[in-house]
């Protein structure tokens, strides 16, 4: 099994999962032509797609779904309440499945699991993906944790984790105080510092990759999450990955 992110942070969203010939893409926060081109980077095309799973309604996350998969008749996966909230944009795709957050599914080879997460939207989830030996989780776009997210996230052998903000650089940032207030509420996005707290709390044996992801760009630094999360693992700072906006990151393989 591997993985790569196409781009992570507020300005769009989208992160690939592959094992065997099934190879799925979480979200889609990208228009047609910059999606096409940011799969040709890591070496694929819209033929290797099986199929799109998407966490929430958030424009950052889905406003290239509908597009993507009305033009190239990619099956989508999503929660009732995220359907709901998009309505009519989902009109007229091929193969649209509504799951449920308590159930796992799977496309193909991968075996999917999506769980709840505290989020300011209508029913959104993270997802943890396996290939019925090796699990990656992933969890961006929470506010917190729950004892529910880190039993989910136990033992996984590879975590992309949000790093949104640096609590202090937000505080004094030129923000309004309301979007402060959401960021960096219980429904809003985790921070380093609990970011870090959350990964020390796993049983983190098994783990061969971490990912920082979703970082602001004008209240978080790579220098600070990277140091937040290898402070957590106990480990050299080169060790931590990071998803940028721009570039997202290469394949990660999960062995």
């Amino acid at each position: 099994m591997r993985f790569a992110s196409l781009g992570s942070g507020s300005e769009g969203n989208a992160l690939v999962v592959q094992v065997g010939q099934t190879c799925v893409m979480m979200d889609c926060g990208f228009s047609l032509t910059d999606t096409v081109a940011r799969l040709a980077r890591i070496g694929l095309g819209i033929d290797n797609l099986s199929g799109i799973v998407v966490t929430h309604e958030h424009g950052d996350h889905i406003k290239g779904v509908a597009p993507f998969a009305r033009k190239h008749s990619i099956p989508v996966w999503l929660t009732h309440g995220t359907r709901q909230m998009h309505g009519k944009e989902l009109d007229g795709l091929s193969v649209l499945t509504e799951i449920s957050p308590h159930h796992p599914f799977e496309i193909g080879g991968l075996q999917i699991q999506p769980y709840a997460v505290p989020h300011d939207a209508a029913e959104p989830v993270q997802y943890v993906f396996s290939d019925g030996v090796k699990r990656l989780g992933v969890l961006t776009d929470t506010g917190c944790s729950t004892p529910h997210i880190e039993t989910t996230l136990n033992g996984c052998d590879a975590l992309v984790l949000e790093c949104n903000h640096d609590a202090a650089l937000l505080a004094n940032s030129d923000y309004p105080y309301s979007l402060k207030q959401r960021v960096s509420g219980r429904f809003g996005h985790l921070n380093n510092t609990d970011a870090a707290a959350l990964l020390s709390r796993l049983d983190n044996r098994c783990l061969q990759h971490i990912v920082a992801a979703h970082l602001s760009r004008k209240n978080n630094t790579r220098e600070l999450a990277v140091s937040a999360l290898s402070e957590a693992l106990n480990c050299a700072a080169d060790w931590i990955n990071v998803a940028t906006q721009q570039e997202g990151m290469g394949w990660r393989e999960i062995i």
